[in-house]
């Protein structure tokens, strides 16, 4: 192996995964590399804007120990660098952004401070080393051996090549698994070859949730409104016959029942952030648009200190599921990127001009793009939030009939023995490519299996990220940050294990002896194994 860099473990995508499997791999003793693409790590939480989606114990329940240490990490940055209310300072369970949609609303910048400040020791210690910005681009592969990665920085330095004993796929779409020849599915699976009640007779590889292209705004006097975007009075034309009128709007199909949805829009709300309640198991949260994924309440903050409070749009309106963009030659992709960007802007340009107002009039001209909240110059987010991935073909793979309430009723989901972690979120896939309308049901408290994070051939390449062994219907539910956090832990706390005992991942999955020792090592790391007694989906 000739490589320009040899460790341990290599991590492909700086994501949420990529940051939990580099974390673990690291406390486990072992050597680094980080390589990723965008100037944030953090993936969802950051570089593409997402507030955490959560299930509603999250406080209790249902997250790993260094998850926790991410949360906590945040509201203790806002303790120490913000300027917040006495009341808001003693909420212990401090929601800066009081968004509807999470227990933790927070800005992007923030993410990476904390994940940041998480990685610097080991930085300092010289056993991490960070390749960004900088994407995969080639790989040697020996047989069943992945031996080295090819990188491509896109700062304008020399390509390198990686070598490493252990190298995991956490980017945001399985983007090593081509490249390394890695057996994956694309897309919608066929019924025949899941068994899944919601899956199509026949097997759909282009059929893609839709992508978003997030950005943040506030509210403040003056004009503010953009430059009519290029494609503006193309989008503006687009009503999908399952959308209840034009995709440029405040109705959209309720993502639960498919019914007419009406949205509602008013910058600035007066009521108390402190007595919002973000529980998704008793109200999805997503009527009110300004508060739904608001990361910066005004009001948690002395007064003066923000003009306005900043949301972040990432809502169904900016849902791009025109076509794939994963799978698809470079220039191809390209192109529809930024087909997606565009429709973005078309969103804001409509809400600054044409969006209806309480008093009558239409526009909201006061409307301002945030570039600096998400690190960019035009103010969209950094990099796409794709919600779906390839996914390799694994030892074992999660299907609808494992995790949906329809099917398991009271059973609660499949008991795997072989878990290494908990994830909970509802089914929730959005508009496809395929000309799906949302498919949002019900599941169940559900595991991770290890089986999902092992290729049916590949020997030392591993999945940490949404390219697990799920189905088009499961990534729909973990795919979601904790979900990511853990399934990177699993991976990165596996390379390390499998390096110590010089064993390969598919026998500590096959050898009970290893597999229980490697789940009693995931545990004492804080990683949760099993859900109580008493906890039903919804």
């Amino acid at each position: 192996m000739n490589a320009d860099l040899a460790t341990d473990v290599l991590v492909v995508g700086g994501g949420l995964g990529g940051v939990a499997a580099t974390l673990a791999a690291l406390e486990a003793g072992r050597r680094v590399v980080l390589v990723e693409e965008y100037d944030w790590l953090g993936g969802q939480l950051t570089s593409q804007g997402v507030p955490v989606d959560e299930h509603p114990w999250i406080e209790e329940m249902g997250a790993t120990r260094r998850y926790r240490r991410l949360r906590d990490g945040i509201r203790a940055y806002y303790r120490a660098h913000f300027p917040l209310t006495e009341a808001a300072r003693r909420e212990p369970l401090l929601n800066p952004g009081a968004g509807t949609v999470s227990k933790l609303c927070s800005e992007p910048r923030v993410g990476t401070a904390v994940i940041t400040g998480m990685l610097a020791p080991w930085l300092s210690a010289g056993r991490l080393q960070l390749v960004k910005p900088a994407v995969a681009i080639g790989a040697e592969v020996d047989g069943d051996v992945v031996t080295s990665v090819r990188v491509r920085r896109l700062d304008g330095g020399d390509e390198l090549s990686i070598g490493a004993a252990y190298v995991l796929d956490a980017t945001e779409t399985g983007d090593l698994l081509p490249l390394t020849g890695t057996e994956y599915v694309t897309g919608f699976e066929s019924r025949h070859e899941t068994g899944e009640p919601s899956a199509p007779e026949e097997a759909q590889p282009d059929n893609w949730q839709a992508l978003s292209v997030c950005f943040a705004v506030d509210h403040v006097d003056g004009d503010h409104t953009i430059d009519e975007p290029e494609q503006y009075r193309k989008w503006r034309a687009v009503a999908p016959e399952f959308w209840w009128g034009p995709l440029l709007g405040l109705v959209s199909p309720h993502p639960r029942t498919l019914e007419a949805a009406p949205r509602t829009f008013v910058p600035n709300t007066d009521e108390d952030p402190l007595s919002i309640d973000a529980d998704q198991s008793k109200d999805p949260g997503d009527l009110n648009l300004w508060i739904y994924r608001r990361i910066a309440a005004r009001k948690l903050f002395e007064p003066g200190f923000y003009d306005s409070d900043i949301t972040l749009v990432n809502w169904p309106s900016i849902d791009y599921f025109e076509a794939p963009v994963v799978n698809q030659p470079a220039d191809v992709a390209a192109a529809r990127l930024r087909d997606a960007r565009q429709l973005s802007l078309s969103m804001l340009y409509w809400l600054q001009t044409e969006a209806p107002r309480p008093d009558g009039g239409t526009g909201w001209p006061g409307l301002r793009l945030r570039p600096e909240v998400m690190g960019t110059v035009d103010g969209l987010a950094q990099a796409p939030y794709h919600r779906e991935s390839r996914r390799i073909r694994a030892l074992t793979t999660v299907t609808e009939n494992d995790v949906s309430m329809a099917v398991r009723g009271g059973a609660g989901a499949r008991r795997f023995h072989d878990s290494v972690g908990i994830g909970m979120y509802r089914i929730d896939l959005h508009p496809s490519t395929g000309g799906d309308n949302y498919i949002d049901v019900p599941s169940c408290p559900f595991q991770i299996p290890l089986g999902a994070l092992i290729p049916q051939r590949m020997r030392n390449l591993l999945p940490a990220n949404k390219n697990i062994g799920t189905t088009h219907i499961t990534n729909g539910c973990y795919r979601l940050h904790p979900v990511e956090w853990n399934i990177g832990e699993a991976a990165g706390a596996l390379a390390a294990t499998c390096i110590e005992d010089g064993v390969e991942p598919r026998e500590v999955h096959k050898d009970p002896a290893r597999l229980a020792r490697f789940q009693e090592s995931l545990v004492q790391q804080g990683i949760e194994l099993s859900w109580p007694e008493g906890v039903v989906g919804y």
